[in-house]
């Protein structure tokens, strides 16, 4: 198997980051309508979430086939190339945010996403609210998932294997 390092982005990695959010997007969320383009996408990702956010990328074969983004204590971002979905990147990914985040963490996803859902939940995060949809771009009912190490007992111990 392929080693994956989990890492902070640089700003050579915006475009490949955008890639992979792009790709992803397309595939888990096809009846989502996006309000901007793919160029608009990777200039977002290159002018504000690698260079003003807590970016993370997953890389393999030196390539990036993961992002997570934390801003403040929102996990705004966790996307990852379709064809490396199921072999724990995301896993990964929200163990560190658990780590960096020790005091809880928030998150939203559309509503229509129930395999984010079923992830999310399997790793200690609750549902807390629901919405219309009114508030996101998208204009696509969503739904605030959140994580606090109280509430937990079945978490999942942090991963020690994480490339920093």
């Amino acid at each position: 198997m392929t080693p994956v390092a989990l890492r902070r982005a640089t700003a050579s990695d915006a475009g490949a980051a955008a890639d992979v959010w792009l790709r992803s997007f397309a595939s888990a969320l096809p009846t989502v309508v996006r309000p901007r383009s793919d160029d608009d996408v990777r200039t977002y990702f290159r002018e504000v979430v690698v260079l003003l956010r807590e970016t993370w990328v997953a890389e393999a074969a030196d390539r990036v086939v993961g992002l997570m983004v934390l801003d403040r204590d929102q996990l705004s971002q966790l996307y990852l190339d379709p064809d490396w979905r199921g072999r724990g990147i995301g896993g990964r990914f929200v163990d560190l945010a658990k780590r960096r985040r020790p005091a809880g963490l928030n998150l939203w996803t559309f509503q229509v996403n129930k395999p984010a859902h079923r992830f999310y939940e399997r790793h200690g995060f609750v549902a807390v609210e629901y919405t219309d949809g009114s508030g996101n771009e998208e204009q696509e009912p969503d739904v605030r998932y959140a994580w606090h190490p109280s509430l937990v007992t079945h978490d999942h111990p942090p991963s020690t294997t994480d490339h920093h």
